[in-house]
């Protein structure tokens, strides 16, 4: 089992690339149907961005969780993961347009798949290296959760602050 865990990894990020990248077009190619929005990005902002990673990382975790549900570890490991991913969006958007002022469509597409990428090898890594000690996965599974109510509720009533913004609109949310 443990030899697999890589091609399992590189699967889901090939899974979370191609399902972010239909994700991010969902919501306006099915005439901007309101039960995609909590899944599919409604408008350019960092935060939309964000929900473009999150989904297809906890699909294909859920999946996976029934090949790998004898490790511990799982859930804690795949909880960073996600959790990393979600920050280097923003981090390396931000750093990006600080440094360089308004980035291009592709190198925010780049953004995505690096962050992906960050992700899933430090996964890959921990699986590997079998270090994590996981004291409450019921607790790790219900920060899942929150993170995807976060998401829900957020398309629909948007903060007005920077990471929500759409910044070819000015506008929050849908």
């Amino acid at each position: 089992m443990k030899r697999s865990i890589g091609l399992w990894q590189l699967m889901g990020y090939a899974v979370t690339v191609l399902g972010g990248t239909v994700l991010h077009f969902l919501y306006e190619w099915l005439g901007d149907a309101v039960w995609i929005a909590p899944f599919s990005g409604v408008n350019e902002s960092t935060w939309e961005h964000m929900k473009l990673l999150f989904w297809p990382m906890l699909l294909f975790a859920i999946v996976e969780y029934f090949f790998f549900r004898e490790r511990a570890d799982f859930w804690c490991v795949k909880l960073w993961g996600i959790l990393l991913g979600l920050v280097m969006i923003p981090v390396l958007f931000y750093t990006y347009n600080g440094v360089i002022g308004k980035s291009p469509d592709w190198i925010n597409i780049v953004i995505f798949f690096v962050s992906a990428a960050i992700a899933f090898l430090y996964e890959t890594r921990q699986f590997y290296k079998e270090t994590t000690v996981c004291k409450a996965p019921k607790l790790v599974v219900a920060l899942l959760a929150t993170i995807a109510l976060l998401f829900v509720i957020f398309t629909f009533w948007t903060p007005e602050i920077g990471i929500f913004r759409d910044p070819l609109t000015g506008t929050y949310g849908i």
